[in-house]
Parts: C-alpha cells; structure tokens; sequence
C-alpha cells in the first residue's frame, strides 16, 4: 500500500511543483499571515451612548435672576413686527388655573401669550394679557427645534372638499402679488411637573425653544 505525504493533497493556484514537506508548511505559514479577504467586526463591545446627565433643577432655579427691566407702558416693542403678517397670533397660549410661582413672582391664574425676547444678551420670555407685558421670566437654556418637531406635534386641520379648493386658489393667488402672504411662525407648548414642586415650561417659537422653571407652591 502507498502512503502519501500530506502534502501530496495539496492544490496549490500555481503550476509548480512542491519538492518537500518543509516546503509545504512555508506556504502555508504564509499563507496564514496574510490578511484575511474579508475584516469581521470586532467582538468587543460597542461604545456607550452619551447620556446627558440629570438635571438639577433646584440649583438651576437658585441661579436664577428675576428680570431688571421693564417695557415702556408694559407694551412688547416687537409684537408689531410679529403679528403683521399673520391673521392671528402665533404666540403660544397658556391657560392656567393655578398660580405659579418663580422667586417672588406670583403669576395670577388666566390665559397668556407667551413671547421669547432677547434682553442685553440673556433670554426672557414674556406673559402677556391684552398686548400687555405682565410678567418677564428668565429662560434657564436656548435650543434649536428639532426639524420635523412641528410635523409631528401639531395636527392638520381637516378641511372639506370646498375648503381645500378654496385655500389652495388662495395660496396660487398669493404667489403672485407682490404682498403675498407668509408662512406663519409655528410655535408649541410643553408642560411638565417635576419633583420637588417644579413646573417646566418649554416654549417652542421658530427655529428654537426656550426652556423656563417654576414652582407650583411659593417657598
């Protein structure tokens, strides 16, 4: 009976021979070092998420400083520039039942408007009644809108068949008259009680949202 070598088994791409065993084994110990033709994915494990940590709304609300400032006649100098495009107010409306408190401001139950104002480089946003400024509130952070937020929180209006018709003649007209009108400025609401007796009110307005802290009972 014949026994080959292991070698003998072998197929190697190339027409020439294997003289020895020794020989075999370097092509395969070359072989091997060579990398791969295909890299797998590494079997460690992924890197974390970034978490923003916790807020601290206590030490956020502490920091805060009530507004130094006043508007002449209690009157937004802006609220012109705002609303003379639009058939109503783009401002969010706030309907509250209860007081709320921010240091030693006591904001009286009702309906306001709430407006985000730039002031010496801080942020503020304003509750107005009847066009007039009541109370300023300083805004603890200024971010951007999400893209799609407005989308996905504010429903469409159903409108019927004749609606529809009539909207959509109203905006072809629209495009061409030289005062034709404008996309109004969206805006929203979120309001959250947190620990501890704090209220959280963002306001969304534009491109940017505007976050405020409160306290539901007065210290």
């Amino acid at each position: 009976m014949l026994i080959l070598p292991a070698y003998a088994d072998y197929q190697p791409l190339s027409d020439e021979p294997i003289n020895s065993p020794e020989e075999f084994e370097q092509m395969q110990n070359t072989e091997t070092e060579e990398s791969p033709e295909f890299e797998y994915p590494s079997t460690a494990a992924p890197e974390p998420v970034e978490v923003k940590p916790a807020k601290n709304y206590a030490e956020i609300y502490n920091n805060l400083q009530p507004a130094d400032f006043s508007y002449q006649h209690d009157m937004d100098p802006d609220q012109y520039y705002d609303i003379k495009d639009a058939s109503w107010s783009p401002y969010p409306l706030l309907r509250l039942n209860s007081y709320l408190y921010f240091k030693n401001i006591a904001i009286e139950p009702g309906y306001y408007l709430l407006t985000p104002r730039e002031h010496d480089g801080k942020w503020y946003v304003l509750f107005k009644q009847n066009g007039r400024v009541n109370y300023i509130i300083p805004v603890y952070e200024r971010d951007i809108t999400p893209e799609f937020f407005y989308d996905e929180h504010i429903p469409k209006p159903k409108l019927t068949w004749a609606q529809k018709v009539h909207t959509g003649v109203l905006d072809f007209l629209g495009n061409f008259k030289s005062t034709k009108r404008k996309t109004p400025i969206q805006s929203y609401m979120e309001i959250n009680d947190l620990e501890n007796f704090f209220v959280s009110v963002i306001i969304y307005y534009g491109s940017h949202k505007y976050y405020t802290i409160f306290r539901s009972i007065r210290l």
